[in-house]
């Protein structure tokens, strides 16, 4: 009972949320013979999720994140593992060790929301287990990814057979470039995902060669601003422009807006420096201009 306040929200605003966001409908209710039995069994109600399956799960699993954030083990007591082997819509479970799920979850829970876009599947933290809904190969790229993630806490990841992906694109990064596209500590990358919606990372391949992949259900197209082709785009104007800066002599300058600003800065600087030189012309001008006066 305690949860229910927590679900709903003040005025429903939460509950507002969650159908919004899932093209939903929901109420708490009870059934008939339920009446009266409510309080003495701790005040439980039930919540009922009107809409498409995939709506409905979506908000199921909010729902039940929650739920166990306020009463731990309410959900997850005794829930093991799953692969489903269904085509369709079904619901596969990863139980998290240690701290995956932090590592997992990401800063107010970007790394999750990220992973689920480009895998095209839901995929909801319940306690220390993830759960992954959607059809056969949206959940076996979402666990995919997920297990790629979790791997790169612990060194380089092997990735094999992405010519045979219809979610991957490869791009061969030059060496000195490396560091200019993925940022410090991979902030680059991070930045590029956030606006394509991908999920971006270095790999090495089936001879050991460290390449970048791109991974997204969405391919993307010439002038749409997410998937693949935009993520790619991203990439190749960053190339470009560390290969010009290294042709220029400026190869090991920061990426950083405030830095290239202060170079521009200087550079207008510069450029204005002759009439800086000229001043004292003007001043002999103005001089004989004040003796003439007299």
């Amino acid at each position: 009972s305690d949860c229910i306040g927590y679900i709903t929200g003040a005025r429903r605003a939460t509950l507002g949320v969650m159908e919004e966001e899932w093209g939903v409908l929901m109420f708490f209710m009870n059934k008939a013979e339920d009446k009266g039995r409510g309080k003495g069994q701790g005040g439980s109600e039930k919540l009922i999720i009107f809409g498409p399956t995939r709506g409905r799960r979506g908000a199921e699993l909010k729902v039940m994140s929650g739920v166990e954030t306020k009463n731990p083990g309410f959900f997850t007591k005794g829930v093991r593992e799953k692969t489903s082997n269904e085509r369709g819509f079904d619901t596969d479970r990863l139980i998290f060790k240690d701290d995956e799920l932090s590592y997992s979850l990401g800063k107010q829970g970007t790394t999750r929301k990220k992973l689920e876009g480009a895998a095209g599947a839901i995929l909801e933290y319940v306690g220390h287990v993830a759960f992954i809904a959607g059809d056969g190969k949206q959940r076996k790229r979402c666990m995919e990814f997920l297990k790629w993630l979790l791997a790169q806490r612990r060194g380089s990841v092997t990735v094999t057979n992405v010519s045979e992906r219809e979610d991957a694109t490869e791009m061969h990064v030059p060496e000195n470039c490396k560091g200019w596209v993925t940022g410090n500590r991979g902030s680059e990358l991070r930045r590029m995902e956030a606006e394509t919606g991908t999920y971006m990372f270095l790999a090495l391949d089936e001879r050991g060669d460290e390449r970048l992949i791109i991974f997204c259900h969405d391919a993307g197209s010439k002038v749409s601003p997410h998937g693949r082709m935009a993520a790619e785009r991203l990439v190749n104007e960053m190339i470009q422009e560390k290969l010009r800066d290294d042709g220029g002599g400026r190869g090991k300058d920061s990426r950083s807006p405030s830095r290239r600003r202060d170079r521009s800065d200087s550079r207008d600087r510069n450029r204005r420096s002759p009439s800086r030189r000229r001043s004292p012309s003007r001043r002999r001008y103005n001089s004989r201009s004040r003796s003439n006066r007299r």
